[in-house]
């Protein structure tokens, strides 16, 4: 078998169906649209979703409130709880605190917390810190890295 030597089988190849060319061609007079309504008018379409003249779905149901798409997701550790699970010199970052039960997904956004005391020395690498959290860590000798830098009040005031 070559090139030059295919065609398609027998009856695979059908005559186009030309409409509205008389009543001898089968297709005349109305070309298989039917009698009257909207289907059979030119430009008769209707828009996706359109019931005939009903109130639409998604007219009838009502559309209440907002879903902000922009919000961030933190989990929450306090000092109190880093106080307990944690050793001194250790580093607490979403890693360990998963390891530990502390927070749920250690890819997420985490968010220490001042609450408690603190009275080992820690290196602190989390997303964000409380200005308590942040003031009681390096109190008692240890290290703060925020990942997510602070949201400047500049960029707010030009918007």
């Amino acid at each position: 078998m070559s090139d030059y030597n295919l065609h398609a089988p027998e009856g695979a190849t059908k005559k186009k169906r030309i409409i509205g060319r008389g009543q001898g061609s089968g297709r005349g007079t109305t070309a298989g649209r039917g009698n009257k309504g909207q289907q059979s008018r030119s430009g008769g379409k209707t828009y996706p979703g359109f019931e005939g003249g009903q109130m639409p779905l998604y007219r009838r149901i009502p559309h209440r409130g907002f879903t902000n798409i922009f919000r961030k997701e933190w989990q929450v550790v306090n000092l109190v709880d880093i106080e307990s699970h944690f050793n001194a010199g250790e580093t607490v970052d979403g890693v360990s605190l998963a390891a530990c039960g502390l927070v749920k997904k250690a890819d997420k956004l985490v968010k220490v917390l001042g609450n408690g005391e603190l009275t080992k020395a820690l290196t602190v690498s989390v997303d964000k810190l409380s200005a308590q959290a942040k003031a009681k860590i390096v109190k008692a000798g240890g290290k703060v890295e925020e990942r997510l830098a602070p949201a400047s009040t500049d960029a707010k005031a030009g918007a």
